[in-house]
């Protein structure tokens, strides 16, 4: 394991946008969207200080203030905006459902959220709005805009001039972002990341991975998850590299010539969005790319070869994560790339794994270090630390001697089929071997005979077991790992992260199971 100088995270995260505009430039243009606007450090930190002013006149310090708006250069404004001023960017995802963005405010006490009209017209988001007025204060940055006046404008020139003179003082140790998990397995849940856990996360990545500042990272993953956040936007600001911000990665037609036109180094994804990327793509416009990042889920070796194919040999660097540490665990290298693995720890993880019965060669996975969350958020606002600092993942993986990562499974995500645990992960995974143009995704369900059974859910029109259990037999798979009941959909329902959305799927299985009897 590498070591890793925590002191280095020992900052403010406005401090730490500071000192990356004095170490790379002032002028260096470091933020864009599909505006086509780049900020410089200098304008980032001025229209940080310009709207924050404006933010604080109506928030107090400390308060935890809800962000609702897509990847984009008024999106990371506002984030540091709210730095700058104390407050703690508390961020919303807006493709979570009415119920689950209303217990996302009342969990984190959430009074006031910022918005605005475009986005709310352009996303029709209005009936969330309509929910979200019945607890907080729905506030639009463009009125917000309106009110900001030749005062206010010398008051940023002279902040952006002298930024750590203007700037409220916070601890790294003080909340960084309250983000909430995806739910894919349930209610959200509110993860307080400190100052520092963020910081310490880039620099993380940036001991693990070496990165040129002449890059441009290309990210359309959404802020309100981390990968998009911590990944696609912090990483490349504080580390010198310019960040192309896009508000949605399911534009497959548009994202591809953008990528060319931006020439972006790094694009951020997970395999699903890729693989529809690449094969969209016209023949050069992704083969500028250094090489992509996915995280979220497992990539297939169709789409590894299908970008090899396409666009020459660019990495698909996969890794693993989780919004618990800020996120990234592990990732793969562009030198040291290995398939199927989800890369090696980053340094100054511990990791530590705990059996689970009837799976041997692996354990569950905990770890600990200064990217680890400072707790979750209780009912009444208090924060739960992780028990001495360990985050159980929940994940069952295997570690290698050099302390490379293979995923097994979620320990949720093994059935127990005639005595045996069976890895409904290594289920899909057959699936895909045989069908792989198509998404599939396995459940299990109780079986009076068998104590669980698989089933397979497919946008694969002409789904038969047949293929499954002959590709089993052919590669050594237990046949028990091969789903026997088949339910074919028109797409598997996915979380606006790119996830897999196991909640809507059981309930898709359910609904089915109840026709079917």
């Amino acid at each position: 394991m590498q070591p890793f100088d925590s002191a280095s995270a020992q900052s403010s995260i406005f401090d730490a946008l500071v000192a990356a505009s004095r170490k790379y430039g002032a002028k260096k243009p470091i933020l864009e969207d599909q505006e086509r606007n780049p900020l410089s450090y200098t304008d980032l930190i001025r229209a940080a200080f310009a709207l924050g002013r404006k933010i604080a006149g109506f928030t107090r310090k400390g308060e935890r203030v809800a962000v609702m708006l897509p990847s984009s250069s008024a999106g990371m404004v506002t984030f540091f905006a709210l730095h700058a001023f104390g407050r703690t960017p508390a961020m919303l995802n807006f493709t979570a459902g009415i119920r689950n963005l209303k217990a996302a405010c009342e969990l984190a006490g959430v009074r006031t959220v910022l918005t605005s009209h475009r986005f709310v017209e352009q996303g029709k988001l209005h009936d969330l709005i309509d929910a979200l007025e019945t607890l907080t204060k729905v506030v639009y940055l463009e009125e917000v805009r309106q009110t900001v006046g030749l005062a206010d404008k010398l008051y940023a020139a002279a902040a952006a001039a002298l930024p750590q003179q203007f700037r409220i003082a916070t601890k790294p140790s003080d909340p960084g972002v309250i983000l909430f998990t995806s739910g894919s397995f349930g209610a959200p849940r509110g993860v307080v990341l400190s100052q520092s856990n963020l910081i310490a996360n880039c620099r993380q990545v940036a001991q693990h991975i070496a990165l040129d500042p002449d890059w441009v990272f290309f990210n359309p993953l959404p802020i309100f998850h981390c990968f998009g956040l911590t990944g696609g936007a912090l990483l490349p600001i504080l580390t010198g590299l310019k960040a192309f911000q896009y508000p949605s990665p399911l534009h497959v037609k548009q994202i591809p010539p953008l990528v060319k036109d931006t020439k972006a180094s790094v694009l951020f994804a997970t395999d699903t969005f890729i693989n529809q990327y690449a094969r969209s793509a016209e023949p050069g416009e992704l083969s500028g790319l250094t090489f992509v990042v996915c995280g979220a889920e497992k990539v297939r070796e169709e789409t590894h070869n299908l970008i090899t194919e396409k666009f020459g040999p660019i990495p698909l660097l996969e890794g693993y994560g989780a919004t618990e540490a800020s996120p990234v665990i592990a990732v793969n290298k562009p030198g040291d790339n290995r398939r199927g693995t989800v890369g090696a720890l980053l340094p100054g993880i511990e990791a530590r794994l705990e059996p689970v019965e009837g799976i041997p060669g692996g354990g569950k996975l905990l770890v600990r270090g200064p990217n680890i969350m400072t707790g979750y958020l209780a009912p009444g606002g208090a924060i739960e630390p992780p028990p001495g600092g360990w985050h159980d993942t929940g994940d069952v993986v295997s570690i290698s001697d050099d302390d490379w990562i293979k995923i097994l499974g979620r320990v949720k995500r093994f059935a127990k089929v005639g005595g045996e645990m069976v890895s409904l992960t290594a289920a899909e995974d057959l699936a895909a071997a045989v069908w792989p143009d198509c998404r599939h995704a396995v459940v299990a369900l109780p079986d009076p005979k068998k104590g669980e059974r698989l089933v397979l859910v497919t946008d694969r029109r002409d789904a038969e077991p047949g293929p499954l259990l002959a590709h089993a037999q052919q590669v050594g798979a237990p046949e028990l790992a091969v789903p026997r009941k088949i339910i074919r959909v028109p797409e598997i329902p996915v979380l606006g992260t790119g996830k897999t959305d196991y909640v809507a799927l059981q309930r898709i299985v359910d609904a089915e199971m109840r026709r079917a009897a």
